[in-house]
Protein backbone atom coordinates (compact mmCIF):
# COMPACT_ATOMS: atom_id res chain seq x y z
CA UNK A 1 0.00 0.00 0.00
CA UNK A 2 1.13 3.54 -0.75
CA UNK A 3 1.58 5.35 2.53
CA UNK A 4 3.46 8.40 1.32
CA UNK A 5 2.35 11.40 -0.68
CA UNK A 6 3.12 10.55 -4.29
CA UNK A 7 1.88 10.31 -7.85
CA UNK A 8 1.93 7.39 -10.26
CA UNK A 9 0.34 6.04 -13.42
CA UNK A 10 -2.80 4.15 -12.48
CA UNK A 11 -3.37 0.54 -13.51
CA UNK A 12 -6.55 -1.45 -14.26
CA UNK A 13 -6.70 -2.60 -10.65
CA UNK A 14 -7.10 1.02 -9.54
CA UNK A 15 -10.42 1.39 -11.37
CA UNK A 16 -12.73 1.51 -8.34
CA UNK A 17 -10.59 4.09 -6.57
CA UNK A 18 -10.41 6.23 -9.72
CA UNK A 19 -14.18 6.08 -10.22
CA UNK A 20 -14.68 7.15 -6.61
CA UNK A 21 -12.69 10.32 -7.35
CA UNK A 22 -14.49 10.94 -10.64
CA UNK A 23 -17.91 10.50 -9.00
CA UNK A 24 -17.20 13.34 -6.56
CA UNK A 25 -17.94 15.82 -9.38
CA UNK A 26 -20.16 13.96 -11.86
CA UNK A 27 -20.98 16.97 -14.03
CA UNK A 28 -17.51 18.45 -14.40
CA UNK A 29 -15.96 15.01 -14.85
CA UNK A 30 -18.55 13.57 -17.26
CA UNK A 31 -16.19 13.40 -20.24
CA UNK A 32 -13.44 11.48 -18.46
CA UNK A 33 -15.86 9.36 -16.43
CA UNK A 34 -17.59 8.20 -19.60
CA UNK A 35 -14.29 7.16 -21.15
CA UNK A 36 -13.12 5.35 -18.03
CA UNK A 37 -16.40 3.47 -17.59
CA UNK A 38 -16.14 2.19 -21.18
CA UNK A 39 -12.39 1.57 -21.43
CA UNK A 40 -11.15 1.12 -17.86
CA UNK A 41 -7.62 2.31 -17.07
CA UNK A 42 -5.62 0.33 -19.60
CA UNK A 43 -3.76 3.08 -21.54
CA UNK A 44 -4.23 1.42 -24.92
CA UNK A 45 -8.02 1.20 -24.52
CA UNK A 46 -8.35 4.51 -22.68
CA UNK A 47 -6.37 6.44 -25.26
CA UNK A 48 -3.98 7.81 -22.66
CA UNK A 49 -2.67 7.39 -19.15
CA UNK A 50 -4.49 8.20 -15.94
CA UNK A 51 -2.20 9.75 -13.36
CA UNK A 52 -3.12 9.49 -9.72
CA UNK A 53 -2.14 11.63 -6.74
CA UNK A 54 -2.09 9.99 -3.31
CA UNK A 55 -2.28 11.67 0.08
CA UNK A 56 -1.34 9.30 2.88
CA UNK A 57 -2.01 6.31 0.66
CA UNK A 58 -5.45 7.51 -0.46
CA UNK A 59 -6.13 8.43 -4.10
CA UNK A 60 -7.42 12.02 -4.02
CA UNK A 61 -6.74 13.57 -7.46
CA UNK A 62 -6.44 12.43 -11.06
CA UNK A 63 -5.10 13.73 -14.35
CA UNK A 64 -6.09 12.25 -17.70
CA UNK A 65 -3.14 12.43 -20.10
CA UNK A 66 -4.31 11.64 -23.61
CA UNK A 67 -5.24 13.84 -26.56
CA UNK A 68 -6.19 16.32 -23.83
CA UNK A 69 -4.52 16.89 -20.47
CA UNK A 70 -7.34 17.09 -17.92
CA UNK A 71 -6.84 17.71 -14.17
CA UNK A 72 -9.59 16.07 -12.10
CA UNK A 73 -10.41 17.07 -8.50
CA UNK A 74 -6.82 18.30 -8.45
CA UNK A 75 -5.49 19.94 -5.29
CA UNK A 76 -2.60 22.44 -5.53
CA UNK A 77 -0.08 19.76 -4.50
CA UNK A 78 -1.52 17.36 -7.05
CA UNK A 79 -1.28 20.01 -9.77
CA UNK A 80 2.43 20.46 -9.03
CA UNK A 81 3.00 16.71 -9.21
CA UNK A 82 1.08 16.42 -12.47
CA UNK A 83 3.03 19.33 -13.95
CA UNK A 84 6.33 17.63 -13.03
CA UNK A 85 5.19 14.42 -14.69
CA UNK A 86 3.94 16.28 -17.77
CA UNK A 87 7.23 18.13 -18.16
CA UNK A 88 9.20 14.90 -17.95
CA UNK A 89 6.95 13.19 -20.51
CA UNK A 90 6.93 16.14 -22.92
CA UNK A 91 3.85 17.60 -24.54
CA UNK A 92 1.78 14.93 -26.28
CA UNK A 93 -1.64 16.59 -26.02
CA UNK A 94 -3.41 19.06 -28.28
CA UNK A 95 -4.96 20.93 -25.36
CA UNK A 96 -5.25 21.39 -21.60
CA UNK A 97 -8.87 21.50 -20.49
CA UNK A 98 -10.68 21.25 -17.20
CA UNK A 99 -12.04 23.22 -14.25
CA UNK A 100 -10.62 26.72 -14.52
CA UNK A 101 -8.66 27.00 -11.26
CA UNK A 102 -6.55 23.81 -11.42
CA UNK A 103 -6.16 24.11 -15.19
CA UNK A 104 -4.84 27.66 -14.82
CA UNK A 105 -2.40 26.51 -12.12
CA UNK A 106 -1.24 23.61 -14.29
CA UNK A 107 -0.69 25.92 -17.26
CA UNK A 108 1.33 28.40 -15.18
CA UNK A 109 3.73 25.57 -14.34
CA UNK A 110 3.88 24.16 -17.87
CA UNK A 111 3.93 27.35 -19.92
CA UNK A 112 7.69 28.00 -19.58
CA UNK A 113 8.42 24.68 -21.32
CA UNK A 114 5.26 24.14 -23.38
CA UNK A 115 4.37 27.68 -24.36
CA UNK A 116 3.40 29.69 -26.17
CA UNK A 117 -0.07 28.27 -26.68
CA UNK A 118 -2.00 28.94 -29.87
CA UNK A 119 -4.91 30.20 -27.76
CA UNK A 120 -5.86 30.38 -24.09
CA UNK A 121 -9.54 30.54 -23.13
CA UNK A 122 -9.42 31.37 -19.45
CA UNK A 123 -13.15 31.44 -18.68
CA UNK A 124 -15.64 29.05 -20.28
CA UNK A 125 -18.86 28.96 -18.27
CA UNK A 126 -19.97 25.47 -17.24
CA UNK A 127 -23.76 25.33 -17.50
CA UNK A 128 -26.23 22.67 -16.35
CA UNK A 129 -29.93 21.90 -16.26
CA UNK A 130 -32.09 19.04 -15.04
CA UNK A 131 -35.39 20.15 -16.58
CA UNK A 132 -36.94 21.33 -19.80
CA UNK A 133 -37.71 24.97 -20.51
CA UNK A 134 -41.23 26.27 -19.98
CA UNK A 135 -40.83 28.86 -22.72
CA UNK A 136 -38.91 27.16 -25.56
CA UNK A 137 -40.66 24.29 -27.33
CA UNK A 138 -38.42 21.57 -28.82
CA UNK A 139 -37.97 21.69 -32.59
CA UNK A 140 -40.03 18.72 -33.88
CA UNK A 141 -37.73 18.38 -36.90
CA UNK A 142 -34.58 17.69 -34.88
CA UNK A 143 -33.94 13.95 -34.82
CA UNK A 144 -31.22 11.36 -34.43
CA UNK A 145 -28.76 11.16 -37.32
CA UNK A 146 -28.85 7.76 -39.04
CA UNK A 147 -25.74 5.76 -39.84
CA UNK A 148 -26.34 6.17 -43.57
CA UNK A 149 -26.26 9.97 -43.11
CA UNK A 150 -22.64 10.13 -41.92
CA UNK A 151 -21.44 11.72 -45.15
CA UNK A 152 -24.13 14.39 -44.83
CA UNK A 153 -23.31 15.28 -41.22
CA UNK A 154 -19.51 15.28 -41.61
CA UNK A 155 -19.15 18.67 -43.39
CA UNK A 156 -21.22 20.33 -40.65
CA UNK A 157 -19.09 18.67 -37.95
CA UNK A 158 -15.88 19.80 -39.67
CA UNK A 159 -17.22 23.35 -40.01
CA UNK A 160 -18.23 23.45 -36.33
CA UNK A 161 -14.86 22.12 -35.16
CA UNK A 162 -12.92 24.54 -37.37
CA UNK A 163 -14.96 27.53 -36.13
CA UNK A 164 -14.69 26.46 -32.50
CA UNK A 165 -11.06 25.34 -32.28
CA UNK A 166 -9.47 27.42 -35.02
CA UNK A 167 -7.92 24.52 -36.95
CA UNK A 168 -9.45 21.84 -39.15
CA UNK A 169 -9.91 18.34 -37.70
CA UNK A 170 -8.84 17.05 -41.12
CA UNK A 171 -5.24 18.18 -40.56
CA UNK A 172 -2.62 15.59 -39.77
CA UNK A 173 -4.26 12.22 -40.40
CA UNK A 174 -6.71 13.48 -43.00
CA UNK A 175 -9.51 13.40 -40.46
CA UNK A 176 -9.54 9.65 -39.83
CA UNK A 177 -9.70 9.95 -36.04
CA UNK A 178 -12.27 12.73 -36.19
CA UNK A 179 -14.48 10.85 -38.62
CA UNK A 180 -14.26 7.78 -36.38
CA UNK A 181 -15.42 9.86 -33.42
CA UNK A 182 -18.35 11.32 -35.36
CA UNK A 183 -19.29 7.82 -36.55
CA UNK A 184 -19.10 6.56 -32.96
CA UNK A 185 -21.59 9.18 -31.78
CA UNK A 186 -23.92 8.54 -34.72
CA UNK A 187 -23.77 4.81 -34.05
CA UNK A 188 -24.53 5.37 -30.37
CA UNK A 189 -27.60 7.44 -31.20
CA UNK A 190 -26.10 10.60 -29.68
CA UNK A 191 -25.85 12.76 -32.83
CA UNK A 192 -28.84 14.99 -33.62
CA UNK A 193 -29.70 17.28 -36.50
CA UNK A 194 -32.37 19.17 -38.35
CA UNK A 195 -32.21 18.61 -42.10
CA UNK A 196 -33.43 21.24 -44.52
CA UNK A 197 -35.69 20.57 -47.51
CA UNK A 198 -32.52 20.41 -49.63
CA UNK A 199 -31.11 17.65 -47.41
CA UNK A 200 -28.44 19.90 -45.92
CA UNK A 201 -27.85 20.38 -42.19
CA UNK A 202 -29.67 23.34 -40.62
CA UNK A 203 -28.79 22.60 -36.96
CA UNK A 204 -26.78 19.88 -35.26
CA UNK A 205 -25.44 18.91 -31.85
CA UNK A 206 -24.12 15.82 -30.09
CA UNK A 207 -24.29 14.34 -26.63
CA UNK A 208 -20.56 13.80 -26.47
CA UNK A 209 -20.22 12.22 -23.04
CA UNK A 210 -22.76 10.19 -21.11
CA UNK A 211 -22.81 8.54 -17.70
CA UNK A 212 -25.72 7.43 -15.56
CA UNK A 213 -25.44 10.67 -13.58
CA UNK A 214 -24.72 13.36 -16.18
CA UNK A 215 -24.22 13.96 -19.88
CA UNK A 216 -22.50 16.70 -21.83
CA UNK A 217 -23.87 18.36 -24.97
CA UNK A 218 -21.27 19.52 -27.48
CA UNK A 219 -20.77 20.48 -31.10
CA UNK A 220 -23.76 22.83 -31.29
CA UNK A 221 -23.83 24.40 -34.75
CA UNK A 222 -26.25 26.31 -36.96
CA UNK A 223 -25.57 26.63 -40.68
CA UNK A 224 -24.45 30.23 -41.39
CA UNK A 225 -27.37 30.95 -43.71
CA UNK A 226 -29.83 30.02 -40.95
CA UNK A 227 -28.26 32.02 -38.12
CA UNK A 228 -30.33 34.74 -36.51
CA UNK A 229 -33.58 32.98 -37.42
CA UNK A 230 -34.41 31.40 -34.08
CA UNK A 231 -33.16 27.93 -34.99
CA UNK A 232 -30.73 27.30 -32.14
CA UNK A 233 -32.97 27.48 -29.04
CA UNK A 234 -35.68 25.04 -30.26
CA UNK A 235 -32.93 22.79 -31.60
CA UNK A 236 -31.18 22.76 -28.24
CA UNK A 237 -34.48 22.11 -26.49
CA UNK A 238 -35.00 19.06 -28.69
CA UNK A 239 -31.53 17.69 -27.94
CA UNK A 240 -32.05 18.42 -24.25
CA UNK A 241 -35.29 16.42 -24.27
CA UNK A 242 -33.43 13.41 -25.66
CA UNK A 243 -30.65 13.91 -23.10
CA UNK A 244 -32.89 14.13 -20.03
CA UNK A 245 -35.42 11.47 -20.99
CA UNK A 246 -33.06 8.85 -22.42
CA UNK A 247 -29.51 9.45 -21.17
CA UNK A 248 -29.05 11.09 -17.75
CA UNK A 249 -30.87 13.20 -15.15
CA UNK A 250 -28.56 16.20 -15.66
CA UNK A 251 -27.26 17.76 -18.88
CA UNK A 252 -24.27 20.09 -19.07
CA UNK A 253 -22.17 22.01 -21.55
CA UNK A 254 -19.43 24.59 -21.49
CA UNK A 255 -19.25 27.60 -23.74
CA UNK A 256 -16.79 30.38 -24.55
CA UNK A 257 -17.50 33.46 -22.45
CA UNK A 258 -17.18 35.69 -25.52
CA UNK A 259 -19.94 33.77 -27.37
CA UNK A 260 -22.80 35.92 -26.12
CA UNK A 261 -25.46 34.62 -28.54
CA UNK A 262 -24.77 31.01 -27.51
CA UNK A 263 -24.83 31.82 -23.81
CA UNK A 264 -28.19 33.60 -24.20
CA UNK A 265 -29.59 30.65 -26.16
CA UNK A 266 -28.55 28.16 -23.48
CA UNK A 267 -30.01 30.35 -20.74
CA UNK A 268 -33.33 30.58 -22.62
CA UNK A 269 -33.44 26.79 -22.87
CA UNK A 270 -32.92 26.57 -19.10
CA UNK A 271 -29.20 26.11 -18.54
CA UNK A 272 -27.63 27.95 -15.61
CA UNK A 273 -23.97 28.69 -14.93
CA UNK A 274 -22.47 26.64 -12.09
CA UNK A 275 -18.73 26.98 -12.64
CA UNK A 276 -16.08 27.55 -15.27
CA UNK A 277 -13.73 25.55 -17.45
CA UNK A 278 -10.50 26.71 -19.05
CA UNK A 279 -8.90 25.53 -22.28
CA UNK A 280 -5.34 25.92 -23.54
CA UNK A 281 -5.07 25.09 -27.25
CA UNK A 282 -1.81 24.17 -28.99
Amino acid sequence: MLTQTTSRVLEPGDLDAALAVLDREPVANAFVTARVRIAGLDPWRLGGEMWGWYEGGVLTSLCYAGANLVPICATPRAVRAFADRARRAGRRCSSLVGPAEPTAALWRLLEPQWGPAREVRTHQPLMVTDRMSDVIAPDPYVRRVRKDELETIMPACVAMFTEEVGVSPLAGDGGLLYQARVAELVGAGRSFARFGSDGKIVFKAEIGAATDRACQIQGVWVAPEHRGRGVAAPGMAAVLRYALTEIAPVASLYVNDFNTPARRTYERVGFREVGAFMSVLF
